[in-house]
Formats: C-alpha cells, sequence, structure tokens
C-alpha cells in the first residue's frame, strides 16, 4: 500500500484516508500495525466492488445510516468490520470475501 503524508487529506477528525488503496496520512499520524491492518481491510473491500461499488456503497449506507442513532460512520458495515477485526493481524489470511455484508444489520455495541 503506497503512504502519502499531506496535511490536506483526510478530513479534519480523521488521521488517515484509504483511496483507491493509497493511504492519505496526516504528518506526524504514527501508523500502528492494527491502523494499517484496519486500512488494508478496506482495500480488500474496495477490490471486491471494484473502487467505484464501494464507494457509491459507502455514501449509501453513510447516507441511510446519518438520521438514525449513533455514529453514522462507525456504523457503516465497511467500518464495522474494519474496527473489529484491526486487531487481527492474520484477518485477511481468512477473510471470506464480501465479509462486510455480514456487518450491516448487527448494531454496534
Amino acid at each position: 500500500m503506497k503512504i502519502i503524508r499531506t496535511s490536506i487529506l483526510p478530513f479534519h477528525g480523521f488521521s488517515a484516508i484509504n483511496l483507491l488503496g493509497v493511504l492519505f496520512v496526516h504528518p506526524g499520524v504514527y501508523l500502528s500495525n492494527e491502523m494499517m491492518n484496519h486500512e488494508r481491510i478496506h482495500s480488500a473491500q474496495q477490490r471486491e466492488l471494484l473502487f467505484v461499488g464501494f464507494y457509491l456503497a459507502y455514501l449509501v449506507e453513510w447516507a441511510i445510516r446519518l438520521p438514525m442513532r449513533g455514529n453514522a460512520y462507525r456504523n457503516i458495515s465497511f467500518e464495522r468490520e474494519a474496527y473489529a477485526n484491526q486487531r487481527n493481524l492474520d484477518y485477511l489470511r481468512t477473510r471470506p470475501f464480501f465479509a462486510w455484508r455480514h456487518y450491516i444489520h448487527h448494531k454496534r455495541h
């Protein structure tokens, strides 16, 4: 994964953003193994949905969750899968295709 350090991306309040498999990170942000694993999970999700499909699905799900109770961003299925498995550094070796689908209906605790 290519890493670009910039103060322009990601948006305020975020440390990193994965766009098309390129990780944009604010200068000075420490990239832990867990954070890198989180972003690699997003790369796998993006490839499964041929990138454009990922971003469309991400935006649609965010818009649907926005008026719901809780944090819309943290409740997006793609984020829920990545956060739930970021500490499991072997996750991508055994991750089933389209695993994010299992996080769509389960409520975050």
